[in-house]
């Protein structure tokens, strides 16, 4: 205990100076940029922002590439709420809520909870991270592939409860997340399933694209379509920010979210993603207005945003102890720490203590300083809604076919790009989420790999030999069946009154 306290200590005597200071608050900047541009995922972003690191020391290098992972994860919630375009895709659950408080008017109160819920969120993960990493991952890396199918289904189950009472809408948009992700190769065997002669889709649906294309270029579609039958109006956005009182009110929203969104980041290649559409649902099940989720609750902000930066200090627990990516970004960290003659795993807490305590500090500040510079752009956010829309929309439009061109350097991406926007416009004209399309993309691959992985392993009945998966497919079950039979009984009872 003793060495840990001196350790912990030298952590934050390491951050006196002008190098690591800079390293953290350059890195929360280009962190909230890379978030808020569509197309840039954190694991992007960090991956650009490598080659600038080589000069520096290996700790300094470490603190500024943890500080562009943690602002980039609040980031894509900016966009989320101010265009409801996400700018990373654990951001899509935010702007289920934050875009209609903000065209309701509400955009300082949005703005403000998603701050507050990422920066509070953020100090319980490093917390975690500082005082139980190597029990916790120790535990993580027992999960077997039945674990990680069973947490991918708990995942797609959720949509059944996110459309309330249109939870078939749901149920078929997430099914069609479901078809696209059996594009391209077989994760066992190699083979190129559904890809129709078209080269490009041999590696299956590129992700970025699809988000970018669903969520930007369809509420474009959908809002020039909304601008020609009825003209816009522009309501003021109010730049107010919630009161104390209010932020008091979510308090166990904001920590119980936490805890979940660093719990589901430990697992290696859960993610953020899935952290923040279980958290939401738990949430919204939890929550005495379940019914006015998705139409601007700020707990479905503080649920998600509090779940997605979470998983940050979750994430680095499997990569620091026993050097296993809990995230893609961790994965590219892992590449990051080797350029720099640094090995994640049990040894580096032995061998480079001053490092691995140096990123624990470094983790602590940088959410603090994202906090600040949070605070001071709150403003600069809330003009999104000021902008001309002959100019916001051909803005966001170049934005959305730079990001997808950015991801391979492919034409045949905006192209892709494009085809999701004309499908999310045609599934929100019509009252379909869009969400469960990529909540489908994202979690099918996964659940498919592992499945066959289970099978494979351990032959049919892997389920019932392991608990902790079994307990999971039977929340999964009542996800989808609560919301079934909540739906019969009050349609029953409509039909029963006599008025």
């Amino acid at each position: 205990m003793n060495d840990f306290g001196m350790n912990l200590t030298n952590g934050f005597a390491s951050l006196l100076g002008a190098g690591p200071i800079l390293a953290i608050v350059g890195g929360v900047l280009l962190g909230i940029a890379v978030g808020v541009m569509p197309g840039l995922s954190p694991a992007m972003g960090v991956a650009l922002l490598v080659p600038f690191t080589w000069e520096m020391e290996p700790g300094t290098a470490l603190m500024f590439l943890v500080a562009v992972y943690v602002a980039a994860s609040y980031g894509g919630s900016i966009t989320a709420i101010t265009i409801n375009t996400p700018g990373t895709p654990s951001a899509v659950v935010t702007a289920m809520d934050g875009h209609p408080m903000f065209k309701s008017g509400r955009a300082g109160e949005a703005l403000g909870v998603s701050l507050v819920s990422s920066t509070m969120a953020g100090l319980i993960g490093s917390i975690i991270l500082i005082l139980f990493s190597v029990p916790l991952a120790a535990i993580a890396v027992k999960f077997h592939p039945a674990e990680y199918v069973a947490l991918a289904i708990l995942g797609l189950a959720t949509v059944a409860s996110l459309g309330g009472r249109d939870w078939r809408k749901s149920l078929i948009t997430v099914l069609l997340g479901l078809l696209l992700a059996t594009v391209g190769g077989d994760p066992i065997s190699g083979s190129t399933r559904l890809s129709f002669g078209i080269p490009n889709l041999a590696d299956g649906v590129s992700l970025i694209p699809a988000l970018i294309g669903m969520f930007a270029l369809g509420e474009i579609l959908l809002q020039l379509e909304r601008q020609i039958r009825t003209p816009a109006s522009h309501s003021p956005s109010s730049t107010r920010w919630p009161r104390i009182i209010e932020y008091w009110r979510l308090k166990w929203c904001m920590i119980r979210s936490s805890l979940i969104g660093c719990l589901i980041g430990i697992v290696p290649g859960a993610g953020a993603t899935i952290a923040s559409f279980i958290s939401y649902d738990i949430t919204r099940r939890l929550s005495g207005r379940s019914g006015e989720f998705g139409s601007g609750v700020p707990e479905g902000i503080a649920s998600a945003e509090s779940a997605n930066s979470g998983s940050v200090g979750g994430a680095l627990v499997p990569l620091l102890t026993l050097g296993l990516p809990g995230s893609a970004t961790t994965a590219v960290l892992i590449g990051a720490m080797m350029i720099h003659k640094l090995v994640p795993g049990p040894a580096l807490f032995t061998k480079k203590p001053d490092v691995v305590y140096g990123l624990f500090a470094s983790l602590l500040v940088a959410n603090i300083v994202l906090l600040i510079v949070g605070m001071l752009g709150s403003r600069l956010w809330v003009q999104v809604a000021r902008v001309p829309r002959a100019l916001l929309f051909p803005m966001i439009a170049m934005l959305a076919i730079i990001g997808s061109f950015a991801v391979r350097s492919s034409l045949f991406d905006v192209g892709s790009c494009a085809a999701f926007g004309l499908l999310g416009w045609l599934l929100r004209r019509h009252d379909y989420p869009t969400a469960p399309v990529i909540l489908g993309l994202v979690l099918g691959s996964i659940a498919e790999l592992n499945l066959r992985r289970a099978f494979m392993m351990d032959g049919w009945d892997v389920f019932i030999d392991r608990p902790i998966a079994g307990a999971m497919l039977l929340l999964a079950i009542l996800a989808i069946l609560v919301p079934v039979l909540r739906n019969r009984s009050d349609a029953r009872g409509v039909s029963q009154d006599p008025t």
